[in-house]
């Protein structure tokens, strides 16, 4: 995802912080310290209306992509291949790439993805000639592999032994890509010599990827292939074993995708919900506004765990923090039913009270200003409702501008 993002970003020249560019222009412009790609997104002086439109639903997949709405950037990617339409050659292969990344890449995110969605996705490319291009990399890649491991000078040295460990696992990586082009695609008339020729993909895959998650580090593509492969013989255990130690071996630099994947891994395969809400709760202290904190949230709120409700409403007030929330009315609702199920206690508003301490002196400039009442009552009328009936219960002591403006309405 990090290089997907990466080649996504130049699409918009404000993305940049004013440190990194000076609007000054006597001063020397400071250049980035990474190379940056190519912008593949920019508006030009000739730009027609199929060229706008194809531009704009790229900048909206962009942005729910970063901010991890995938369900938003699944609903605007339906309507993005149109750009394959586009009569220039010369974006046309790039277009075919841009799309076929950014395909897999939403379906991966997304809860209820399937096997016939890739398979999808892969016929629609296909014929669209994105698998060659594709393919010409995979194979330059060989090349490159092949040179790696063929490669010697002098005494090994321990920065070479690791090196030599990295590429190994890269070669693991090739294996995986061979073995699910085979299984997922011809996978119902495999015979004899095919079936062995997978299994042979997958044992050379197979034993790299278990030796290099040994060692300390983020290696997010390699846990996902293992697991995979495993996951489709029914090593359901060994899979178990392999998420768990990369989750939380103290050894392993913290890593927040650990613990979604295993928390996914767990929830296809109907895990006990204490087990669920360790991996989540886990989560929850690295990202707190994590998408899954939702989930954490209405797992609590089903337990019967003591205080459940109140770590649930911790959990939501938490995700709320971030601005990148204040707009979901997923969220407000469920903060509503935290609070309606509180209110069945005798303690309820002191509970609420005391996770608004801290919060009683900012959130209003946050999420209750009078212009947060024109634009939410204008735009999302659904949103200003709940959000005002929680006015009350939340600042109890205080007149806020969303109530005053809800007053005008």
């Amino acid at each position: 995802m990090d290089d997907l993002e990466n080649e996504l970003r130049p699409m918009d020249r404000d993305f940049y912080c004013e440190s990194d560019f000076s609007d000054d222009s006597t001063h020397t412009e400071k250049k980035p310290k990474l190379p940056l790609a190519n912008p593949v997104n920019v508006e030009t002086p000739h730009e027609t209306g199929f060229h706008r439109s194809t531009r704009l639903c790229l900048e909206h997949i962009r942005e729910a992509m970063l901010r991890h709405r995938w369900q938003e950037a699944a609903e605007y990617m339906a309507c993005y291949p149109q750009v394959l339409e586009d009569t220039n050659p010369t974006s046309t292969q790039q277009q075919k790439e841009t799309l076929w990344r950014i395909s897999t890449e939403i379906l991966h995110h997304l809860p209820n993805s399937t096997l016939a969605n890739y398979n999808n996705i892969y016929e629609r490319m296909k014929h669209s000639g994105v698998r060659h291009y594709l393919m010409g990399y995979i194979d330059d890649a060989k090349q490159q592999l092949a040179a790696a491991e063929s490669w010697r000078y002098g005494k090994e040295s321990a920065a070479q032994h690791q090196k030599i460990k990295l590429i190994q696992a890269y070669r693991s990586l090739m294996n995986y890509v061979n073995w699910c082009d085979r299984t997922s695609i011809h996978s119902k008339f495999l015979d004899s010599n095919d079936n062995q020729a997978v299994h042979n993909h997958f044992r050379q895959a197979s034993v790299n990827l278990r030796e290099i998650l040994k060692n300390p580090g983020v290696w997010d593509p390699f846990i996902l292939s293992y697991v995979e492969m495993l996951d489709f013989y029914e090593a359901h255990e060994e899979a178990l074993t392999a998420l768990n130690n990369y989750a939380y071996d103290t050894n392993f630099p913290r890593n927040p995708n650990a613990h979604v994947y295993l928390y996914q891994y767990l929830k296809r395969h109907n895990a006990p919900e204490k087990k669920l809400m360790k991996a989540l709760k886990v989560l929850h202290a690295l990202v707190p506004s994590h998408e899954l904190m939702l989930e954490y949230s209405s797992l609590l709120l089903q337990s019967e765990k003591h205080n459940a409700s109140h770590k649930a409403l911790g959990v939501v007030l938490d995700m709320l923090d971030f601005g990148c929330w204040k707009s979901n009315l997923d969220v407000w609702e469920h903060l509503k039913t935290i609070i309606q199920q509180l209110q069945t206690t005798a303690d309820w508003e002191g509970v609420v009270v005391e996770n608004m301490a801290q919060r009683k002196d900012w959130w209003p400039a946050l999420h209750f200003t009078s212009l947060h009442a024109s634009q939410d009552s204008e735009e999302h009328p659904e949103l200003f409702k709940v959000k005002s009936s929680l006015t009350e219960v939340l600042f109890p002591d205080c007149t806020l501008n969303y109530t005053a403006a809800q007053r005008t309405n």
